[in-house]
């Protein structure tokens, strides 16, 4: 039986018209991705990245004809010397527990350092009376610091182990009598004073660069990427937090895993995520099905080798891990820009973003 439409259901029809076209677009058209603010960037813990900061904010007060001072140079300095207090407690007033020290310079070569370094601050900072420690994130030897220390925290007292005052008292150690430190020549003879090695200066300055990428400190994940790879990114994004479950995870979502991981870690009893688990869940939501391993999964779509960078890498590509060559490869994450990754990283940990691991990097492969 035919029903016959009366003018005001019809005008009904073609008023609707358009919201139920929004509406369409909108379903079709997934939701930007997270504006996630990383709080750690490139593993610097926020309260050290204040304080490189501040130290490169209040240098112009302490060494006026200092140039191009930058917190990427101090973080660099930071991260080959205590990986940014790596394992410490840092305070709101910047004060670090239990404090960094180094070994007995005694001449015992422990540390690598066949000097003897006689005591200076009388245990003051480094504990001991019987000789010289570096002490503190910047790893200053007591008689370094009497006379480059400095009060960046304003409370009456120099102290190496607190983050301020030492990431100020490195600034000041690195600008000498002002250098440029703009210019890279200055840059290298400034770390090389710090360290009298060529292979401490390649270290750390590998580190500046890539600290340099990162602007002020804050990454916005996910800003520009559009399409299939906006929605494999959001899709991976929302599962931040799940638990990592060795064989965990499918395409329609997180499950329980089996035992057991390389390390004997079972995954039985949670529900999660292995790393191909994850990627395998957030590339069928844009209806792309992936073989379950990672290194199955390194031989779908465009390769892209390692040996091109990961400046070759796009949003939303895959990014794997392993010994040199693909039949290795045992880890992916999926790639979100800034030299950022999602994955499921290892056994008792979760679903994180992350930078892209400097260890075992084999390339990644484009599948959009």
């Amino acid at each position: 039986m035919k029903t016959k439409l009366g003018c005001a259901t019809l005008l009904l029809v073609v008023l609707a018209a358009p919201v139920l076209l929004v509406l369409v677009v909108a379903a079709r058209e997934p939701a930007a991705p997270p504006m996630e603010t990383v709080g750690k960037v490139s593993g610097i813990p926020q309260r050290m990245l204040a304080a490189y900061q501040n130290a490169a904010t209040r240098l112009p007060d302490e060494v006026p004809k200092c140039k191009g001072m930058r917190w990427p140079i101090l973080a660099g300095i930071a991260k080959i010397e205590s990986n940014h207090a790596g394992g410490r407690k840092i305070a709101a007033t910047g004060d670090i527990t239990p404090r960094i020290l180094g070994v007995l310079l005694n001449g015992s070569g422990a540390g690598g350092n066949t000097t003897t370094f006689n005591d200076t601050d009388n245990g003051r900072w480094d504990g001991t009376s019987s000789g010289e420690r570096a002490v503190g994130p910047f790893q200053f030897l007591p008689s370094t610091w009497e006379t480059n220390g400095r009060d960046a925290n304003d409370d009456g007292e120099t102290n190496p182990h607190n983050a301020d005052d030492a990431a100020l008292g490195a600034a000041v150690y690195l600008c000498g009598n002002g250098r440029n430190l703009a210019d890279r020549s200055q840059l290298k003879s400034a770390i090389f004073q710090y360290n009298r090695s060529d292979a401490y200066v390649a270290d750390v300055t590998s580190w500046i660069d890539r600290y340099s990428q990162l602007g002020n400190g804050t990454i916005r994940i996910g800003q520009g990427v559009t399409g299939d790879a906006r929605t494999v990114i959001n899709a991976a994004l929302e599962e931040k937090g799940t638990p990592y479950s060795w064989g965990g995870g499918t395409a329609n979502g997180p499950s329980r895993g089996h035992c057991c991981s390389p390390s004997g870690k079972s995954g039985a009893n949670i529900t999660g995520y292995d790393c191909s688990g994850l990627t395998t869940y957030a590339y069928a939501q844009v209806g792309i099905s992936l073989p379950r391993t990672a290194a199955a999964q390194a031989q779908r779509g465009k390769r892209i080798p390692a040996s091109r960078g990961i400046g070759a890498l796009r949003p939303g590509d895959l990014v794997f891990f392993g010994y040199g060559s693909d039949s290795t490869i045992y880890h992916v994450g999926i790639y979100l820009g800034d030299g950022q990754m999602i994955n499921a990283a290892r056994p008792g940990t979760k679903v994180r973003t992350e930078p892209i691991w400097d260890h075992g990097y084999a390339g990644g492969t484009r599948l959009l």
